[in-house]
């Protein structure tokens, strides 16, 4: 049972999603991490479990600095709910891709469950989405804008390395 009121988990939220917005123009990850206790858990269920902050640092630097996650321009809350007794948010986060060149709009959405730890620290965060939906929308961006002539090195290397398995046939 959590000791945290509604109107507290409210406005950390509101306070990690600021942060958060921050850092996708600044793509300084290590301001990510140290919203997390250093025993914090990140659950990310195509990839494993992240235990520690230093872990996450690790992690968060190496997925937001490779092809896809290098392209997302921001990652917005589309709603959220915030449940008291647990000190959990839950949330759906967005995460569009830059524009490939012709102002397409290409994203993916997952869910997100937040456990809060006080005084603006995250214990836990887990991610949960279809990893096909996720790999089918930087194919699409890659695909767009290889035909616009704007594929960069590094989506170019991840269409021809791991695209295949997520061409729509």
């Amino acid at each position: 049972m959590s000791t945290f009121t509604h109107a507290e988990l409210d406005t950390a939220f509101a306070d990690f999603q600021r942060t958060v917005a921050e850092i996708a123009v600044s793509r300084d990850w290590d301001r990510y991490a140290d919203m997390f206790t250093v025993d914090a858990d990140y659950i990310e269920h195509a990839l494993g479990t992240m235990s520690g902050r230093d872990e996450i640092r690790a992690w968060i630097w190496k997925t937001m600095t490779t092809f896809p996650g290098s392209h997302m321009t921001a990652f917005p809350s589309l709603w959220h709910v915030v449940d008291a007794p647990t000190g959990r948010v839950i949330c759906e986060v967005d995460n569009p891709m830059r524009d490939p060149g012709d102002g397409s709009l290409i994203t993916a959405t997952n869910l997100t469950i937040l456990t809060y730890a006080g005084d603006g620290l995250w214990q836990c965060e887990e991610d949960v989405y279809n990893p096909l939906e996720f790999g089918q929308a930087a194919m699409k961006w890659c695909q767009k804008a290889a035909s616009l002539g704007s594929l960069d090195d590094a989506a170019a290397r991840w269409m021809e390395t791991t695209g295949a398995m997520f061409t729509r046939r």
